[in-house]
């Protein structure tokens, strides 16, 4: 009954191809929150692929109506072993995006798990099916060796992640009991180095909108019309580029965060960018003064999502009567969420753009989150992956996407710390997502290693019991 035991129990499970299939099996489930026709999948998901696996663990499981009807069902666990043993709560969510059915490569396809040397290729393999079906192992290889895991456990897994996690934050205030914990011990989104574990304690938010101009009814032959109507699409355009400067700097001062400081600065020293995979990074593009490190982490960026006036696909001879644009902000704490939008109204008027509409999106977004990296947690954490690895973790305040990380924080008011099983060039969201075996095998073991080290060290030095 060792750690090293529990550790050669999951890569057994590796090496014989188990994770594998299993994964394969997780993969199969079309479970497109996107798509309302695929609802019926999101419950098959819970109630075949992981409420029996839990509860051959020794969890008790309840699978629970989404109260927001954009959003699928939830399943809420718990393993209890006793009361004065600390209360670790993990989280996963089993929806995908979209199957973007057609556009994978030749060879592929998206509910089809495909190996391909160290890649294997399916949608929600990386986002995020392999994540917590890690997790979920892992829990399973120390509980098979030591008897029990030695600490308690609650589970989330939530079917509307890819749709803003409706519903999310209404299941956690309704049953708020129930998931009280010490810690979020949760695994998604990528590692800066498919090679190298990657801890962080948060995420930037996210705003959406559209901006749009609509000046008459109706398209004009641009032989007749040209010189006499204005042209939606060059103001547009204009008002766009009143936003940022030339290399992208933001212009609205409610957007440029106070939270860059010297601790976040400290942390982001260093930690790598660029990597093989991937594109090159435009070093001339961003805030400045700041690193690229900085700015994707300790920064807000603007980014125009999608344009149309007229009809790309087939143009003709004629100006357009409106011109639309969907835009995000990304925002990182110090940022304050109402003043967004606000703000950007304030800011088009002073530069003559008052009658560009701002049309904010229905679905929800998650706000800023950002624990201290030096939180006891945190260095439990990462103290754990080195004793696995060897390897010291990048450790980043908050990641440079968006999860639902506001729930756990701000409702259930716990210290959070993510443990991610992906890579940044994983094509998530995209044809041809896929992870790595080498990455997979190696968070396995990490984890195990790690919940391990929970039941039999407890909560660190410094942190507060629940």
């Amino acid at each position: 009954m060792t750690r090293d035991a529990a550790i050669d129990a999951i890569t057994d499970y590796f090496e014989t191809g188990k994770f594998q299939s299993e994964l394969g099996t997780l993969v199969a489930y079309p479970t497109e929150s996107q798509n309302p026709e695929a609802a019926p999948e999101l419950v098959r998901y819970l109630v075949e692929a992981i409420q029996p696996r839990l509860e051959k663990m020794g969890f008790g499981t309840e699978i629970i109506q989404n109260p927001d009807p954009r959003g699928g069902p939830l399943l809420i666990g718990e393993r209890r072993e006793d009361d004065d043993l600390p209360t670790i709560l993990t989280y996963g969510h089993g929806d995908v995006i979209r199957a973007q059915e057609g556009m994978w490569r030749e060879g592929l396809s998206p509910f089809e798990l495909i190996e391909e040397g160290d890649r294997l290729y399916g949608r929600g393999s990386a986002d995020n099916k392999c994540q917590h079906l890690i997790n979920i192992a892992a829990l399973e290889a120390v509980l098979s060796v030591r008897g029990t895991l030695g600490f308690n456990t609650r589970i989330v897994i939530e079917m509307s992640e890819e749709v803003g996690s409706s519903g999310l934050a209404e299941v956690f205030h309704s049953h708020k009991d129930r998931l009280t914990a010490d810690v979020l011990i949760a695994s998604d989104g990528p590692r800066l180095q498919p090679d190298v574990p990657t801890v962080f304690m948060g995420s930037r938010g996210g705003v959406t909108f559209d901006l749009e101009l609509n000046l008459r009814e109706g398209a004009h032959h641009s032989g007749n019309w040209g010189g006499l109507l204005a042209d939606p699409a060059m103001i547009l355009a204009h008002a766009l580029a009143c936003i940022t400067d030339k290399r992208g700097q933001i212009q609205i001062a409610e957007w440029r965060p106070d939270s860059l400081t010297d601790s976040v600065r400290a942390a982001l020293d260093g930690l790598p960018i660029e990597g093989s995979d991937g594109p090159a990074i435009d070093t001339d593009w961003g805030e400045a003064s700041l690193s690229p490190a900085e700015r994707a982490y300790g920064w807000n960026s603007f980014a125009v999502l999608a344009m149309k006036s007229g009809v790309p696909e087939a143009p003709v001879n004629a100006i357009s009567d409106v011109a639309r644009a969907t835009c995000q902000l990304r925002y990182v704490v110090g940022t304050t969420p109402e003043e967004i939008l606000p703000a950007l109204r304030r800011h088009l008027d002073a530069h003559g753009f008052e009658a560009v509409k701002i049309i904010p999106h229905d679905r929800g977004f998650f706000a800023a989150t950002r624990l201290d990296p030096s939180h006891p947690w945190v260095g439990f954490v990462t103290d754990s992956i080195v004793q696995t690895t060897g390897k010291q973790p990048h450790v980043l305040p908050n990641l440079a996407g968006s999860l639902p990380n506001d729930s756990f924080t701000d409702i259930l008011g716990l210290p959070t710390v993510w443990v991610p099983h992906s890579y940044r060039s994983c094509s998530q969201h995209a044809p041809n997502e896929h992870v790595l075996k080498s990455l997979s095998r190696d968070a396995l073991r990490l984890m195990a290693g790690l919940f391990w080290d929970i039941g039999a060290k407890g909560t660190p030095s410094g942190a507060p019991r629940s």
